[in-house]
């Protein structure tokens, strides 16, 4: 692997280690960063690991020993795919790619001109934002008004003319990369969302490129908006 494409994943890893962090925080957790790892010594909330690898090679066994493996759910960020949790009693939830795209590449075409694409500031359109997200799954509740007092994340909102939110995403700045999730749209999956979501993210950081993951058909509609695979990365989930 080249320097860059390790630089790359790298820093991929780091920004979504500092979206769960902003994540458990907004649920009044703490956590910590160390070398090898990010953290949390209690169990995050629902869809967030319990720790996430900054670097290939971590040391499992002190990975494990900074987080709760007695509660059920715990779970581990394997940014690499490159650990064994296997004899740990953990299972593969899911394999997934980090993606990539250059910075100063403009948004893809097909962004809706009937839609207002802004960044949520107050409670009541996140709680409408969630609501959106959640399809009546009933997690809509994760995404808490703390959220709206960290610097570093933007949480996406595109609004029909009536004002109901139909597409969204969060847009997580960190120092090297532009972390995007939780990508949605009512109608059309995320091929309907990515335009409108890459057009809001150029303007706000042009000079930043744009990272995550994503699996299946949700990474098959990333690569059709201009994105690239850069490595694997796997969900380990306790038994």
């Amino acid at each position: 692997m080249s320097t860059a494409k390790q630089f790359l994943l790298q820093a991929a890893a780091r920004n979504n280690a500092e979206w769960c962090a902003a994540m458990s925080r907004s649920h009044g957790l703490s956590s910590e960063f160390g070398r090898h790892a990010w953290s949390a010594a209690v169990r995050t909330p629902p869809r967030y690991p319990d720790a996430v690898t900054l670097v290939p090679g971590a040391d499992a066994s002190a990975l494990l020993a900074r987080i709760d493996t007695e509660a059920p759910g715990a779970s581990v960020k394997d940014s690499f795919a490159d650990l064994d949790l296997t004899q740990a009693g953990f299972h593969v939830l899911f394999d997934a790619q980090w993606i990539y795209r250059p910075a100063g590449a403009t948004g893809a075409a097909g962004a809706a001109a009937d839609l207002a694409w802004d960044v949520v500031a107050d409670p009541r359109m996140l709680r409408a934002w969630a609501l959106a997200w959640d399809a009546g799954e009933g997690n809509a509740d994760l995404f808490r008004p703390g959220l709206l007092d960290d610097p570093a994340t933007f949480v996406l909102v595109g609004r029909r003319g009536d004002g109901h939110v139909v597409r969204g995403a969060v847009a997580s700045r960190s120092d090297h990369v532009v972390g995007i999730s939780n990508v949605f749209a009512l109608d059309g999956g995320a091929d309907a969302a990515w335009p409108g979501v890459l057009d809001v993210v150029h303007r706000l950081f042009p000079a930043l490129p744009v990272a995550g993951y994503e699996r299946g058909d949700e990474l098959n509609a990333a690569l059709r908006h201009g994105f690239e695979p850069i490595g694997p990365l796997r969900i380990w989930l306790k038994d």
